[in-house]
């Protein structure tokens, strides 16, 4: 099999994890960006700001299961 098709078919059986992931990455980027634009903040606080949602991501995400599980 070739790396194309193996790539396509962890796109087809990911999908909508995958919209997900981006959805999620762009509006706290968009999110921290606005807050930013509108307040004024040392360049090292917007940088952390944007880590910080690796760190929101993953927290939201074992939360939603946990609630799921908890179901």
């Amino acid at each position: 099999m070739s790396l194309t098709g193996t790539v396509l078919d962890h796109v087809r059986e990911h999908r909508s994890g995958m919209v997900v992931d981006l959805a999620f990455a762009v509006i706290w980027v968009a999110v921290v960006s606005a807050l930013f634009d509108a307040l004024p903040a040392p360049t090292w606080a917007y940088h952390l700001s944007l880590f910080a949602g690796v760190v929101a991501y993953f927290g939201f995400f074992a939360s939603l299961e946990s609630a799921r599980d908890a179901q």
